[in-house]
């Protein structure tokens, strides 16, 4: 974001774009495995917000499991950002029987070590909820427009 968008911020700038084959071979080992998509337009809102649709249930997502990296988390802060609804590549988001939710993990922190458990479809509306750190819910929104602003010279 921050040589795209030329902010005149400084970083140590670390590409997040990698091949996911590693992981969906690993998940592919699992029984229960229902869904696998890449979050990278739209983050994992969007992915959210897709399954929400195509099953016709909640999804609720812990924000507190969601590993983001803490100079990403700093830099969205710092410009507006919000990072659930950013390409994130590199990564999936999968959907597994609750049953094989352990045996997933173990076998995506093979290839993956920081993959977790962020969240689960729930009876209910089609809708995206996050579950907050501080305790209260909000409703994520589906994205509109890209997150990132382009900027005209």
């Amino acid at each position: 974001m921050l040589a795209r968008q030329e902010f005149g911020l400084r970083g140590e700038l670390k590409s997040d774009a990698a091949s996911v084959l590693p992981q969906t071979q690993a998940l592919m080992r699992v029984a229960g495995l229902h869904f696998m998509r890449d979050p990278t337009r739209g983050g994992l809102a969007t992915v959210a917000h897709e399954l929400a649709r195509a099953t016709g249930l909640a999804v609720r997502l812990s924000e507190a499991r969601i590993p983001i990296n803490d100079s990403v988390q700093s830099v969205c802060e710092l410009l507006g950002f919000d990072p659930l609804y950013l390409a994130c590549e590199g990564r999936i988001v999968a959907v597994v029987a609750p049953e094989a939710a352990e045996a997933a993990l173990a076998e995506l922190r093979t290839v993956a070590p920081l993959a977790a458990l962020v969240g689960g479809l729930d009876v209910g509306s089609p809708q995206v909820i996050l579950d907050t750190a501080f305790g209260g819910q909000r409703a994520l929104d589906e994205l509109e427009d890209d997150p990132l602003p382009v900027f005209a010279d």
